[in-house]
């Protein structure tokens, strides 16, 4: 969540960054609420003063007209502290959920819009593939070449699962074991992560565990859910932790399934791998200083950039426009990949993100450092290495050849073992 007193002191600032999110939240209420805890607060210290000198009156001998006054005194200001911090509870309580719905502040730079449409578009890598053969998009193809079994999937497990065969087996251990040797190399600690995560892991995260809006899969009766994403095993690692400033930045690579309810989601560009309730993924994570947080974004950014481009995958770099930006994220950068079984004629698809959620996270999980003598926030930054269902897709889709074969990119031949994927 943001500061509670920056929340106060930039009131106007706060309800434009929320407006330009196209989010609700109740700036008012949280502000009202700030202001009755802090007054609560004062109270509730004033009368353990009171009670303290109380207290010290009533030491030594004192005659009984003299010590009754003083318990009479002692019990009633007794009985105003419990009123009081039970008042207090409730407001506190009040106030976190209320806060906890103001998302992070926006980057100066992130463009203002709501839909993908706002995103602006930064740089691009590659031309997108052209074909003088009528090109068949991943779908088609992972049929024709006995690589993925959609229909099985729907019978033991429902729509939107999928079994992996053949080739394409040894293409997504291939796609994560190279993601994470080049993350290994750039000082990236490599981990797999459990799938499974408390719920106030996630909450402090910033995804919603409950509700009919959540992505996430809840666990019936354990407060706990899969997670959709590394990200939050990750970011929960050093949750309630104090770290020292001289192993800033600290650099994660985790490998997990992730899994995601996907409710809603339809349509030609949701189909095949493209939006599926399981996949495997690749996460980056970093907890740093303040000062380090935006040059380590742009080091994540070109990092997934690295990746993309040694996958020989035509690509473009946007930066998100703020209604695109969910909750944490202080500024985010997609990369797309062309992809050109995507509608009528190819289309991008966002294949990995990296956001930069500043110290919004970290508030909410009780991340800090050690910074001269006194404990700060730390920054917690985030980025997709690769997830693999997509990188799948774009393979497949870019290295289509005539006879039907599918080219590996040949950055993947050593883990795949081959270099193309023929017909059976």
């Amino acid at each position: 969540m943001l500061d509670l007193k920056f929340i106060r002191d930039n009131a106007d600032a706060v309800r434009r960054n929320i407006a330009n999110r196209f989010m609700t939240a109740d700036l008012d209420k949280v502000i009202a609420l700030y202001e009755e805890r802090n007054r609560l607060l004062n109270e509730v210290d004033d009368l353990r003063r009171q009670r303290n000198e109380n207290a010290a009156k009533m030491k030594g001998k004192l005659p009984p007209e003299e010590r009754a006054p003083l318990v009479e005194e002692g019990k009633r200001l007794k009985e105003d502290i419990s009123g009081l911090e039970e008042r207090l509870k409730t407001v506190s309580a009040e106030l976190k959920e209320a806060a906890e719905k103001i998302p992070n502040m926006a980057h100066p730079d992130a463009p203002v819009g709501k839909e993908d449409k706002d995103n602006l578009e930064i740089r691009r890598f590659g031309e997108p593939a052209s074909f003088d053969f009528p090109a068949k998009d991943h779908v088609q193809l992972a049929q024709e070449l006995d690589l993925v079994d959609f229909d099985t999937a729907a019978k033991v497990s429902g729509t939107k699962f999928y079994y992996l065969k053949n080739e394409a087996v040894f293409l997504e251990l291939a796609l994560i074991r190279y993601a994470m040797d080049i993350l290994q190399k750039k000082g990236f600690t490599p981990t797999i992560t459990p799938d499974i995560a408390k719920e106030e892991i996630l909450e402090g995260i910033g995804f919603n565990p409950r509700g009919s809006e959540s992505n996430i899969y809840s666990l019936e009766g354990t407060g706990t859910c899969l997670v959709g994403t590394a990200e939050i095993t990750l970011g929960g690692y050093h949750s309630d932790s104090i770290l020292d400033a001289a192993d800033l930045p600290l650099k994660m690579a985790g490998f997990s399934h992730c899994f995601r309810r996907e409710a809603g989601a339809a349509g030609q560009f949701s189909k095949g791998l493209y939006r599926v309730h399981q996949f495997s993924k690749v996460e980056m994570f970093v907890y740093c200083t303040p000062d380090q947080s935006e040059e380590i974004h742009q080091e994540l950014l070109a990092l997934e950039e690295e990746i993309f481009k040694g996958l020989e995958v035509p690509f473009r770099v946007v930066d998100t426009c703020t209604g695109d930006l969910g909750s944490p994220a202080y500024r985010k950068y997609d990369l797309e990949a062309w992809m050109p079984g995507r509608g009528e004629a190819g289309d991008w698809g966002e294949v990995t993100s990296t956001s930069n959620c500043t110290d919004y996270q970290s508030r909410r999980l009780g991340v800090r450092f050690k910074d001269e003598g006194r404990n700060s926030y730390v920054h917690m930054l985030n980025g997709t290495a690769v997830a693999v269902s997509r990188a799948i897709i774009a393979i497949l889709e870019n290295f289509q050849q005539a006879d039907g074969s599918v080219r590996i990119p040949s950055a993947l031949v050593p883990y795949t073992g081959f270099d193309t994927i023929r017909p059976k």
